[in-house]
């Protein structure tokens, strides 16, 4: 039979699995790899049918291959069979480890300039404070002026999250140009950062909203 392979990447220890070429074991014993005993090869790669039997299979594998070698009861293989399983596994652990490192980066730096959007907006409801007197004395209410520092402190947020989907977006752009690596970005993980964008606002927001929206008109109109 005479075919091309589906496509598959490369494996957990970089290896090319589209840049190979499967032949008869029989051609390979006898033409293509030349070794100390003639007809033998120097590894096999096998697949078992489900994840669920690859014990089974790894087990009867064992014993095929030290029936075939005339090994005795006791003795040790003379052979290795790696279970790349174990290795996936591993990679998957790795793999989570990582995202819960960059994961903990990321609640830092939220937690950072949640702190640093508080502060801006204390600084503004302190400098505006007449100006929440005025608001109020024409008839604003304490649930307006809430709202009017909530959205500022959701507007700057936001805008900060756009920054960043476009540092983000042109990063994996360049990784994509220049180390030919495929990295994808998704709009959902755009929607999803502008979502936590406006959360920071309005958690961080909150408590200078607040102090803003619980003053009292006569003293602010007196505040200079």
């Amino acid at each position: 039979m005479i075919g091309v392979l589906e496509h598959k990447g490369q494996t957990l220890d970089g290896r090319d699995q589209d840049d190979a070429v499967l032949i008869p074991i029989t051609t390979a014993q006898t033409k293509l790899f030349g070794t100390a005993f003639p007809g033998t090869v120097r590894f096999i790669i096998t697949q078992a049918r489900s994840d669920e039997l690859m014990d089974d299979a790894q087990a009867d594998l064992t014993q095929l291959l030290r029936a075939r070698h005339r090994l005795a009861d006791g003795a040790e293989n003379d052979f290795t069979i790696r279970n790349l399983t174990a290795i996936a596994e591993t990679a998957a652990l790795s793999a989570r480890a990582m995202g819960v490192m960059l994961g903990a980066i990321a609640s830092v730096s939220l937690l950072v300039g949640g702190i640093g959007i508080m502060n801006i907006m204390l600084v503004s409801a302190t400098e505006r404070t007449r100006e929440i007197g005025i608001r109020m004395a024409i008839g604003a209410r304490r649930r307006d002026i809430l709202l009017q520092f909530l959205l500022e402190a959701m507007l700057l947020c936001v805008i900060g999250g756009l920054l960043g989907a476009l540092l983000g977006v042109s990063g994996a752009w360049l990784v994509n140009a220049l180390a030919g690596m495929t990295v994808v970005v998704t709009g959902g993980s755009i929607a999803l950062s502008f979502l936590f964008a406006a959360g920071i606002g309005v958690f961080f927001g909150f408590y200078p909203a607040r102090q803003a929206a619980l003053l009292k008109p006569v003293e602010a109109l007196r505040h200079e």
